[in-house]
Parts: structure tokens; sequence; C-alpha cells
């Protein structure tokens, strides 16, 4: 893949796409290649060119002194690209093409490994960071006194003194039941996870000198 002049907008994203999959201009190791292509680019390049911003940072970690010790490799520049070193002329003995230990698919396989595992944890990273969706429901009580005589007033000061992780309370009014006796009918909001329905209306019936009976006479999942 030829790259066009990176001083341009588009020869940066041309640059971005080619270290994408790769860590270096020319082969494994940096070379005088990137050193070429460092030295084009002139600075970081904008966070929203990540394979390239990773790769002039891993550079610009190195000193002058140790990036002109660096061998000689080939750059994709298309334009400007500064001459390479012949190639050392091909023995006679075929035998010494022959890689008999793989090492160059090793490396291969290696950088791929790398990638995908970059890959993987920025995924990981970019899902852990949506917001968990907290399930919550609205839920509407009649708490029954046992008498026309119980202090109603009293009876909801009570239930409200119930706190708990994921509890909020809500609006309240009396409503009748006949001969003179009112029901409270209380509305409160709870985290499904963290609050059972069936603990805190046994947390009310606790108060048992004003508590008769609770039931559940609404339950809406928000």
């Amino acid at each position: 893949m030829a790259i066009g002049d990176v001083k341009s907008a588009q020869g940066l994203s041309e640059l971005n796409q080619y270290l994408a999959e790769k860590s270096y201009i020319s082969g494994y190791v940096p070379s005088q290649a990137d050193v070429q292509v460092f030295e084009e680019v002139g600075k970081a390049p904008a966070a929203s060119l990540p394979h390239a911003l990773r790769w002039y940072n891993h550079i610009a970690s190195y000193s002058s002194a140790e990036r002109k010790a660096w061998a000689d490799g080939v750059s994709p520049l298309s334009a400007g690209a500064k001459p390479t070193a012949p190639a050392a002329a091909k023995k006679d003995n075929d035998d010494d093409d022959i890689d008999l230990f793989g090492s160059g698919d090793e490396e291969e396989d290696a950088e791929a490994a790398r990638v995908r595992e970059e890959r993987l944890k920025a995924y990981a990273d970019k899902k852990s960071k949506k917001p968990t969706l907290i399930a919550k429901s609205s839920i509407i009580l009649d708490v029954k006194p046992w008498d026309d005589e119980t202090d109603m007033a009293e009876m909801e000061k009570q239930v409200r003194t119930i706190e708990m992780d994921g509890l909020l309370w809500g609006a309240s009014k009396l409503v009748p039941v006949g001969y003179g006796i009112n029901k409270l009918q209380i509305m409160c909001v709870i985290e499904d996870d963290k609050v059972s329905v069936d603990l805190l209306t046994e947390k009310i019936q606790e108060f048992e000198d004003f508590v008769q009976s609770v039931d559940i006479a609404a339950f809406n999942k928000i």
C-alpha cells in the first residue's frame, strides 16, 4: 500500500490505515523507514487517527541517536521516498533461502495475535463504559390499620422510617374502607436488584401497634 503526502489529511489517513495491523513501517522492528515517515509527519497525529498516533508516540520515545542506529527499511511513501540499499546478491545455493524453523511465520502470527488482543481490549474497554440500565418498579401499597382509632398520621410516619438502599418513598393518601376506617395508600419506587417487595411488606407489618395488613395495590415496571 502506497502512502501519499503525510503532511496532508489524506496522507495521514492512509498512514493510519496502513498501521492498523502493523507495528512499524517496514518489518517487525523499527528501521530508517520509520525515521523517514516520522520526520515527514513532524508532529503527533490527532486522536482520531489512533494507529498513527500509537506509532508516532512509540517512535518518539526513542532518542535521536537511537533512531540513527536503526537499519535501513523500505518506506511506503509514494512521493519523496529515500532510496534504499540494494538487496544482497542471491547465493547460488537455494538451500540457504529455506527457513527450517519457520521463524517468519511465527513473527507474523505473534504480530497478528498482538493486534487482535489490542482490538479485543479496546472493545472491552468501550463496552465497559456503557451505562448499565437499572431496573426499577413503581409500587402502591395499601397499609390497613386495626380500627378507626388507629393514629394514621403516626402510622405513616412509622412506615416512612423504613430505609433501604434502592427504596424511595413517594406520595400518600388516606382512602376510606368503611365503618369510619381509612387505609394508608402510599407509593414508593424500588430498584429491583436491591429491594425485595416481600421484605418491604414484612418490615411494614412489624409495626404491629398500627398495621393490621399490607397489600400491593399496583405494581408497574419503570
